[in-house]
């Protein structure tokens, strides 16, 4: 999930540091059987940063018809993808599928509170740290230009 705070007047990302891979990481993790995949988002950024109460942020879609009888479910901004090695959770390769969430987070509330070691980054820190996926990379650069547009007013 991309969470995003103003500080200090500047746009900033949560990047945790995933001591498994060794490289800085937006938070996030795998959907318990109980839960959404935007729940899931909340929870692990919340366990792996401290941040609680995100806000998450919805990219533009359609309106339901009137009278459509089921909740809405919050929409990622992305779906993507990826076949991995065994890991942690499935002892053989498998196709990971990610779900990535806009959010944003109280710029008052420390980050760092959680299980990974968590900083703020700009966008120039981001595209510069070596040790950030070239994927996540992509990402932000569509992300940062466009978060002052997409967030609402009364979160700035």
């Amino acid at each position: 999930m991309f969470v995003f705070a103003r500080i200090g007047g500047e746009w900033r990302v949560a990047m945790v540091q995933q001591p498994r891979l060794g490289k800085r990481m937006i938070p996030g993790g795998h959907v318990e059987d109980d839960e959404t995949a935007a729940e899931a988002g909340e929870r692990e950024t919340e366990e792996e940063t401290g941040l609680r109460g995100v806000k998450l942020l919805e990219p533009a879609r359609p309106d339901l018809p009137s009278g459509y009888p089921h909740p809405r479910m919050p929409q990622p901004w992305w779906v993507s993808e990826l076949r991995v090695p065994a890991d942690n959770h499935l002892g053989e390769p498998h196709v990971h599928v990610d779900h990535v969430f806009v959010a944003l987070a109280d710029p008052d509330e420390p980050a760092g509170d959680g299980v990974h070691e968590t900083v703020w980054m700009s966008l120039e820190e981001l595209l510069e740290h070596p040790d950030v996926f070239e994927d996540t990379k992509l990402l932000a650069k569509e992300l940062f230009p466009r978060i002052g547009e997409i967030a609402p007013v009364e979160s700035i």
